[in-house]
């Protein structure tokens, strides 16, 4: 079992929220300035009213998207002290279940953007190296690192992650002396802080809109922020992005004076990241801007491992296996998830060969993520009982801003930006089917009284003429209330076959929204014979239930209130433990009415659960003590009168 542990502040806090937190962002340099000169008119490059008015763009995206929506604002909607959009969701499902629609826009957009940013870091780190070393073919060795990125998850990243926060240190470090060395060269780019150039230049470029769109990649990186909180803390987030903010700005600013101060060196695709660096230093700068994409692709793969595993606690997402390669809090690799990106990744970086044509497709998506997070906030903002006067000017000046880098960001959409947003369609309908197949799936099902089963069973448990099933025997029960049990848990006792055990145990487990909970109650029904035990356990605590189970049952039978020897005399005699037996009961689809849409929801639920993994799998247990069993699922009424309560 997984623990929650307090973040430390300190200046380890500080660098681990450096090197996790921020190496999407932290990397934007790479690209940023390029994507904005190659949206600027022909032979005006070097204009500047354009550069400083594009500089002062992106100061200002930097302040209000960032620092004041993240970092201030939203930071403080923390479940627990866990962030991102799917925890936000959490604190408000249960008020507002509706929202979950809004969640899964967020989180499938949010995945998307995942795909398609590690392809353009390391491609424009690559790029770098080449116009070095222009032997070095780019798209092979861009291959080559992404591969190494996705192979190594398995082995956890738990001893390269101490040292990411001494490199991103080193990089924006870097990053900042090197903008400040270059804007000495052109101090009136200071000039970008007043916001009145940003406006002048939106209002007098032709194709002002396209130049909005490359700005806002400046500030991507600021959902992940967000979604990074449980890893780092918010004090260490606030702190160390003023920082990195001045970092950034640094360099923006001196990549702006550069260009202004050499309109002849202006070509189509220059890069004036890698330009604005002494000749002599330029091996040493591209390396670390290759060591920093490596590093931003390793958080964002992180960071999509946890948005599914939120997602599976959620019933927005199929079950699938997740593995937990070190005890590092928080860290998790899931293969499914690991072998897609791996290769949605490869796909795009062949798809799109350069930097600059996935920067015509990169930030749609996330633009989604933030308007949604945003809905998302105003609606927890009514949860907290927050006056209508400060949350709908506060959400609404944000909705605004992104609605502009939406539209600007739309015209991707036939330049590759369609890629990521069929991708988020695909995931959001997986999403929208699962959700809804559950619920149907769980209104179908029925339950009964408990009492006249326990009779039942406690004159089973006496009667030897029927084989002995197993010594303890175990069902994982969705009956809430401890006075019923599932039709098809009773169905499996006591009509399909009867089992006796000498104890029978049902297991509830409660998916709580407290990140790390872990908590039990014992109700006994018969004394050392038929027991129920309810498990509150946090959506990033993992299911860990033969674990569970056995750790309970220990701790009865310490205070007397079980015997978990084994009733066989010869084996009782050697002090051995008596087995366990769970059994999991699956209902299917047969000779069921039910509306053609909710009809077809239901056989897309199943098609997909094909594809997922199993109970046995998801629950944690030993496979070797599990026996699966079919229930048909035919009710209809009960159904309807549920829908109708």
């Amino acid at each position: 079992m997984r623990q929650h542990h307090k973040v430390p502040f300190g200046i380890m806090g500080l660098f681990m929220a450096i090197g996790i937190v921020y190496g999407d962002i932290g990397t934007s340099p790479l690209y940023v300035m390029k994507a904005i000169l190659n949206g600027l008119p022909k032979g005006q490059q070097s204009n500047p009213d354009y550069i400083i008015g594009a500089i002062s763009c992106i100061i200002w995206t930097l302040t209000l998207q960032t620092t004041v929506k993240y970092v201030i604002v939203t930071l403080r909607a923390d479940n627990r002290g866990e962030g991102g959009i799917l925890s936000l969701f959490a604190l408000i499902r249960k008020q507002y279940r509706w929202t979950y629609v809004i969640a899964a826009i967020g989180a499938a957009t949010l995945l998307a953007d995942g795909i398609i940013t590690p392809a353009i870091t390391v491609v424009s780190a690559v790029e770098g190296l080449n116009s070095l070393i222009p032997s070095i073919p780019i798209i092979p060795v861009t291959i080559s690192i992404i591969l190494f990125l996705f192979v190594i998850q398995p082995l956890g990243t738990a001893r390269l992650g101490k040292s990411f926060g001494g490199i991103m240190f080193l990089w924006f470090t870097m990053i900042g002396i090197l903008g400040l060395y270059a804007l000495t060269h052109y101090p009136i780019i200071l000039k970008a802080f007043n916001p009145i150039y940003a406006i002048i230049v939106l209002k007098s470029v032709p194709n002002a809109f396209v130049i909005l769109g490359a700005v806002f990649l400046c500030t991507t990186g600021a959902e992940a922020l967000y979604s990074d909180l449980g890893h780092c803390g918010l004090h260490n987030i606030r702190i160390s992005w003023i920082y990195v903010k001045i970092t950034l700005i640094l360099n923006y600013l001196g990549q702006g004076a550069w260009i202004i101060s050499n309109p002849q060196l202006i070509v189509k695709d220059i890069n004036p990241f890698f330009t604005i660096m002494p000749e002599w230093f330029s091996f040493v700068g591209v390396a670390m801007a290759t060591l920093a994409a490596i590093i931003a692709s390793q958080a964002l793969i992180s960071g999509s491992f946890t948005i599914i595993s939120e997602a599976i606690s959620l019933d927005l997402w199929p079950n699938i296996q997740i593995k937990y390669p070190t005890e590092i809090k928080g860290q998790m690799y899931i293969p499914g998830v690991n072998h897609a990106l791996m290769v949605m990744c490869i796909l795009m970086v062949v798809a799109f060969q350069s930097s600059s044509n996935m920067e015509a497709a990169y930030g749609l998506s996330i633009t989604i993520t933030m308007m949604m997070t945003t809905l998302l906030l105003f609606m927890y903002l009514q949860h907290m009982k927050k006056a209508l006067w400060f949350s709908i000017p506060l959400t609404g000046f944000f909705i605004a801003i992104e609605s502009l880098f939406f539209i600007a960001n739309m015209f991707k959409f036939s330049h590759g930006g369609f890629a990521t947003i069929f991708i988020a369609g695909f995931i959001f309908t997986v999403m929208l089917i699962w959700y809804n197949g559950r619920r149907i799936k769980n209104r179908c099902a029925t339950y009964e009284p408990i009492k006249p089963t326990i009779d039942i069973l406690n004159g089973i448990s006496s009667d030897e003429t029927i084989p002995k099933f197993a010594t303890n025997l175990v069902y994982v029960t969705r009956a809430k209330y401890p006075k019923e049990m599932d039709s098809k848990i009773i169905y499996s006792l006591v009509k399909k076959q009867p089992k006796r055990a000498d104890t029978y145990w049902f297991v509830y487990l409660h998916r709580s929204d407290e990140p790390y909970q872990f908590r039990y109650h014992v109700k006994t029904y018969i004394p050392q014979k038929i027991f129920r035990i309810d498990i509150y356990s946090g959506f990033k605590q993992g299911v860990h239930m033969d674990s569970f189970v056995h750790l309970i049952c220990k701790e009865l039978q310490e205070s007397g209130q079980v015997d978990l020897m084994s009733r066989y005399p010869s084996l009782r005699d050697s002090k051995i433990e008596g087995d366990f037996r769970f059994v999991v009961v699956e209902r299917i689809v047969r000779n069921y009415e039910l509306p053609p849409f909710k009809k077809t929801i239901l056989s897309l639920y199943y098609m997909i659960k094909k594809f997922s993994t199993s109970d046995t799998q998801i629950l944690d247990l030993d496979p070797s003590i599990v026996t699966l069993e079919y229930v048909p699922l035919k009710y209809l009424r009960p159904l309807e009168k549920k829908e109708k309560e």
